[in-house]
C-alpha cells in the first residue's frame, strides 16, 4: 500500500494528504494507475486491470487496441486519462468527464505534459490504428437530447502553465455536437431598449428556450474622440423560444428572457447580430478564475470540430495555451475543420492557427477574449478559410512572453494575420477593443518577414509575407469599433498617445516600412465589398497595392484614414453620416472592371493584374451509403471558380463560388482513393489536388 492510500484509509482527502505529506509532485508519482485490460464499456470493472471503476484521482491508460465506451456522468475527477487506444463517448445518454488532463497519443506510459507530445509521433503508419478521442464523429454526432461534457482541473502538482488541458498527438481527436442551421443571424428590425422580444432576418433550427445567446452592440464603444470608457452593450441573455412567424415578423423573433438594456440597431444594410453560444457537446474549465484549460492539436493528428462549446478557456499571458489551437500542423490535417463550434469568455483567444495550412473555419462564434480572436500566429500559415464567422467582444491584452512576431501589441482584433494568402469571406468582427479585421507584418531587428511558404505545387520557398495577395477578402463586415475597421499593416495605436505628432511619426516608419515591401504589381491587397459602420477610423493601410473595391461606410468617424496612398485604387466607396467634419480621406477612383470572372485588366492603375494562383481544395467528409459515397469539401481561389472534379465526377456548389460543394460517387467495398481538384475561369489548375483514402 502507497503512503498516500495508507493515508487515506483513514479518511483524509487525496488531494490534502498529498501536499500536507509529500508536496505538491507528489500525486504525479503516487496517484494509482488504471490501463485497460480490455475493450468495453468505462463503468464495468471487467474493463480495467485493477478490477474497479476508475475514480477521484486515478491515472488511467487506454492501451492501444482496445477500445473502451465513455458511459459515465460522474463527478469523480480523474487526475489524468492518457488515451492510446479508442475512448468512444455514448450517444444514448448524457456523459461527463471531469478531468485533469485528456491526451490522445500513442504512447502508453503515463505522462503529465500538457503542451508538447511526450510520445514521438509520425505520419500515421499502414496497418496501426490511430489513438482516438471520440466526442460524436461527423457521421453520427452527440443527439441533441443529450449532452457530453469535459471539464477541466487543475490538480496538485500540475504544471499550471500547460495544465488543465486536451491534447492531441498524432491521434484523432473529435468533438461533434447537433447541428444548428446557423449559429448566428443577423436582426431584421432594430431591437430597443426594454424589448423582450428580437425580430429575426432568417429563423435558425436547432435553437432551444434555455440556450444562451448575445445581442452584438451596434455602438461605436467610448474611445479616441469618443470621451473614453468601454461602452460595450453587446448584452448576454437566455433565449425562451422563437415565435412563429406572423404579419409583425414575417421571419419569426426570438424571445428573450430578460428585456435588453440597449438599442441594437438594424436598418437596412447596417444590422446587428443575435449568435447562439449553447452546444450540447461542451469542454469547459472547472474554475474559471483558477488555472484554466487549453486545448491544442499537434502535427499527424487527425479529427475535426463541429457544433460544440469551448467555454472559460485560455490562460492568460501565456504564449500557446489557448481556447483551441492547431500548432505547428502544417499540412498534415489538410482536411481538419472547425464548424458551427461557440469559444467564448476566453482569456487567450478563441481559435489560433499556428504553422497550420487548409484549415476550415466555418460559422464559428467567438464571443468575449482577451487578445486576437482569429489569430494565425507567425505568419506562414497559408490557404486556410475563415468563412462566415462572427467575433464579438474583444478586450485589449498585452504582448505574451516569446511570441512569434515582436511586433504584436496582442491590442485586440477579431481576426489578425500577419499572411493575406488565406481567404477572409462573409465574416462579422463585432465590439473590438482595437481592430475588426488587422494585417500586420513588418521587417524589425529581431524579425525577418522572408519566411518559408508553401507554394501552389507543394514545394516550400523563402518569400517575404509582406508582399503577398489575398487569396479573397470579401463580403466582410465589422461595427461598433472603438478604433480601426480595417487596418492593413498600418499605424499599431501607441498606448498612452494624446497628440497629432506622435501619429505623424509612426507614418514616417510606416511609409519606410512600406517602401520595401510592394506587393507585385499584377496582384494587389484586393479588398471586395467590405462594410463598416459605428467606427472610429474606418479603413486604414500602411502598405502599398491596395485594391479597394466596395466600401461602404456608416456613422463612422473617419471613412479612409492616414493610407500609404501608392498604387491604391478604390471604386465603389461610399461614405454616408460621417462625423468629423475634418474629414480625412484621400482616394482615387478605379476605373470599370473589364472582366469580373478572370480578374485580368481588372483596373486601370495595376496593369495587367492577372489571377495566377490556382485554387486549392480542402476535402472535409466523405461518407458511404451502401454503394454510394458522399464527399464534401470547400475550395478557395482569388477568382471565380469554373468547375471542382473527385475521381473525375463534377461537384455541385451548395455554396457561392463553390466554398462549399458535394458529390455522390460510386463506392465498391473495400479501400477507396478520393482525388478532389479544382480549375477556376482563369484557367489555373489546382496543382496539389486533395487525396484522401478511406477504407
Amino acid at each position: 500500500m502507497s503512503r498516500i492510500a495508507r493515508l487515506r484509509s483513514a479518511g483524509a482527502p487525496l488531494a490534502l494528504v498529498a501536499l500536507l505529506a509529500f508536496g505538491p509532485g507528489a500525486l504525479a508519482a503516487d496517484a494509482p494507475l488504471l490501463r485497460s485490460k480490455q475493450s468495453g464499456p468505462w463503468s464495468a470493472k471487467e474493463t480495467w486491470d485493477a478490477g474497479r471503476v476508475p475514480a477521484t484521482g486515478d491515472r488511467v491508460v487506454v492501451r492501444a487496441g482496445h477500445t473502451v465506451a465513455y458511459d459515465a456522468d460522474s463527478k469523480d475527477v480523474i487526475r489524468l486519462v492518457q488515451v492510446a487506444g479508442t475512448l468512444e463517448f455514448a450517444r444514448d445518454r448524457n456523459t461527463r468527464l471531469e478531468v485533469g488532463l485528456l491526451t490522445v497519443t500513442y504512447g502508453e506510459e503515463p505522462s503529465e505534459e500538457g503542451f508538447d507530445c511526450h510520445a514521438v509521433s509520425g505520419p500515421p503508419k499502414p496497418g496501426v490504428a490511430r489513438p482516438a478521442l471520440l466526442v460524436g464523429t461527423p457521421e453520427a454526432p452527440i443527439p441533441q437530447k443529450y449532452t457530453a461534457l469535459v471539464r477541466l482541473h487543475h490538480l496538485p502538482g500540475m504544471d499550471k502553465e500547460s495544465c488543465p488541458a486536451v491534447v492531441c498527438c498524432g491521434g484523432r481527436m473529435e468533438f461533434h455536437g447537433a447541428p444548428l442551421s446557423r449559429t448566428w443571424v443577423k436582426l431584421a428590425k432594430t431591437v430597443p431598449a426594454g424589448a423582450t422580444s428580437a425580430p429575426l432576418a432568417e429563423v435558425p433550427t436547432g435553437w432551444r428556450a434555455g440556450d444562451r445567446v448575445i445581442l452584438t452592440s451596434t455602438k461605436q464603444p467610448g474611445g479616441f474622440g469618443r470621451g473614453g470608457g468601454d461602452g460595450s452593450q453587446t448584452e448576454v441573455r437566455v433565449l425562451a423560444g422563437i415565435d412563429v412567424a406572423d404579419a409583425k415578423d414575417p421571419k419569426g423573433a426570438a424571445r428573450l428572457d430578460a428585456a435588453v438594456k440597449f438599442e441594437h440597431y438594424a436598418e437596412g444594410n447596417y444590422c446587428g447580430e443575435i449568435a447562439n453560444l449553447s452546444r450540447n457537446v461542451v469542454v469547459e474549465s472547472a474554475d474559471p478564475d483558477g488555472a484554466r484549460g487549453h486545448t491544442m492539436y499537434h502535427r499527424h493528428s487527425a479529427g475535426s470540430v463541429s457544433y460544440a462549446e469551448f467555454r472559460h478557456l485560455g490562460k492568460k499571458d501565456v504564449l500557446g495555451r489557448y481556447a483551441l489551437h492547431y500548432h505547428l500542423c502544417g499540412d498534415t490535417m489538410r482536411g481538419s475543420y472547425v464548424q458551427g463550434v461557440s469559444v467564448w469568455d476566453s482569456h487567450n483567444r478563441w481559435l489560433t492557427v499556428h504553422g497550420t495550412q487548409y484549415l476550415i473555419v466555418r460559422d464559428v462564434v467567438g464571443y468575449k477574449t482577451v487578445g486576437h480572436g482569429f489569430f494565425l500566429e507567425d505568419g506562414t500559415e497559408v490557404h486556410n478559410v475563415f468563412d462566415r464567422n462572427l467575433g464579438a467582444v474583444v478586450l485589449p491584452g498585452k504582448p505574451l512572453p516569446k511570441q512569434m512576431l515582436p511586433f504584436d501589441q496582442n491590442k485586440g482584433g477579431a481576426f489578425w494575420w500577419a499572411n493575406c494568402q488565406n481567404t477572409f469571406t462573409n465574416n462579422v468582427a463585432a465590439d473590438c477593443a482595437e481592430y475588426g479585421f488587422k494585417f500586420e507584418c513588418r521587417k524589425t531587428a529581431d524579425f525577418d518577414p522572408v519566411l518559408p511558404i508553401r507554394q501552389a505545387d507543394g514545394t516550400v520557398k523563402k518569400q517575404d509575407v509582406r508582399t503577398l495577395p489575398f487569396v479573397r477578402f470579401e463580403n466582410n463586415e465589422a461595427h461598433a469599433m472603438r478604433f480601426f475597421g480595417l487596418n492593413l499593416r498600418g499605424i499599431t495605436r501607441p498606448d498612452g498617445f494624446g497628440s497629432q505628432k506622435s501619429f505623424y511619426d509612426l507614418n514616417d516608419v510606416l511609409k519606410a516600412d512600406a517602401a520595401g515591401a510592394h506587393p507585385d504589381a499584377r496582384r494587389p491587397f484586393w479588398v471586395k465589398n467590405f462594410r463598416v459602420w459605428e467606427s472610429n477610423w474606418s479603413v486604414h493601410a500602411g502598405t502599398s497595392g491596395v485594391f479597394l473595391d466596395g466600401v461602404d461606410v456608416f456613422r463612422a468617424e473617419y471613412g479612409i484614414w492616414r493610407s500609404v496612398m501608392d498604387r491604391h485604387t478604390y471604386k465603389n466607396v461610399s461614405f454616408k453620416e460621417i462625423r468629423n467634419k475634418d474629414l480625412h480621406m484621400p482616394f482615387s477612383i478605379g476605373a470599370p472592371a473589364e472582366d469580373d470572372e478572370t480578374g485580368k485588366e481588372y483596373f486601370r492603375g495595376i496593369p495587367g493584374f492577372t489571377d495566377n494562383l490556382p485554387p486549392t481544395t480542402v476535402v472535409t467528409s466523405v461518407v458511404r451509403s451502401g454503394s454510394k459515397v458522399l464527399v464534401r469539401g470547400t475550395t478557395a481561389d482569388t477568382s471565380a471558380v469554373r468547375k471542382v472534379t473527385v475521381n473525375g465526377v463534377e461537384a455541385r456548389a451548395t455554396r457561392d463560388n463553390f466554398t462549399a460543394w458535394e458529390v455522390e460517387l460510386d463506392a465498391p467495398t473495400g479501400k477507396l482513393t478520393v482525388t478532389a481538384g479544382a480549375t477556376d475561369r482563369g484557367g489555373n489548375v489546382e496543382k496539389t489536388p486533395h487525396v484522401v483514402t478511406v477504407e
